[in-house]
């Protein structure tokens, strides 16, 4: 009885043996699974490529975002698009304007929405959607804007999180007859000086000019930025309407510039 319980007791012990090594090995596999699942999305996530084109702020995109990025850009190459770094989303938004583009629509996106853009089928036609209505509406966008007179420096549209698109649009507030108005007046008071400025010694305006180049140069940019206004509104139709608001308050009486204030009452405002 003693050999064939010994015979009993080491036939269950080498299976228990069996099944913890079994167990073992089914938990070793379930690890390095779940390791190359973990590996896999990091991937997804935090493997990053170098991003083309322009962008704000350091923006980062895994391989597979960059190489949608690409196509995404290739399918919309009239427009012009922008990368925007997750934690410059508020700061691009806020100063929309100073990215808009004279020749294309100027599209601002952020990193995120692309790598999502990039996985999710669904969020990717939704966006995309967003894009190609903008870029269909564009050219007739630009004939309303013209017919208004506006001297439109860009146009850019922003992909907003909630699911919609903001647009804007960068306007000089002078128009062209304005502009052409401002400068005849100009000349007329210049020439109207000639006699005097001839007094003025070649030496004198030398150091002058080189005492103020500074300030000259930095209020040349303080003139440049006044000289222009961003429009913004929640749809194409929108904007236009807003850019033909604005242009009619430019054309008003109270549009009447410093420069046209300087030359005289007698000089005519009329357009």
């Amino acid at each position: 009885m003693s050999n064939v319980s010994t015979i009993v007791n080491n036939t269950y012990t080498y299976e228990a043996q069996k099944v913890k090594k079994t167990n073992e090995k089914t938990e070793d596999v379930a690890k390095e699974t779940k390791k190359s699942e973990a590996t896999d999305n990091a991937a997804k996530t935090y493997g990053k490529s170098n991003v083309s084109g322009k962008t704000i702020g350091t923006p980062q995109l895994s391989e597979k975002a960059a190489k949608y990025y690409e196509k995404l850009k290739s399918k919309y190459n009239n427009m012009d698009f922008i990368l925007v770094s997750e934690d410059q989303k508020e700061n691009a938004k806020a100063q929309a304007g100073r990215y808009a583009n004279a020749n294309k629509m100027v599209v601002l996106v952020d990193e995120d929405k692309i790598e999502r853009m990039a996985e999710d089928e669904a969020y990717r036609e939704k966006y995309e959607g967003i894009i190609r209505d903008a870029a269909t509406g564009l050219s007739q966008m630009k004939e309303s804007v013209a017919a208004t007179g506006a001297n439109v420096k860009g146009f850019g549209m922003q992909i907003d999180d909630n699911g919609t698109a903001s647009y804007f649009a960068v306007l000089e507030k002078s128009s062209a007859a304005q502009k052409e108005r401002i400068e005849k007046n100009i000349q007329k008071k210049a020439e109207a000086k000639k006699a005097e400025e001839k007094k003025v010694k070649k030496e004198e305006q030398e150091e002058r000019l080189k005492n103020k180049g500074s300030e000259k140069t930095e209020k040349n940019v303080k003139t440049k930025e006044s000289d222009t206004v961003t429009v913004t509104a929640s749809s194409i139709e929108e904007l236009v309407t807003k850019i033909s608001d604005k242009m009619q308050e430019f054309m008003s009486d109270r549009a009447i510039t410093d420069e046209e204030k300087q030359v005289g009452r007698n000089v005519d405002f009329s357009i």
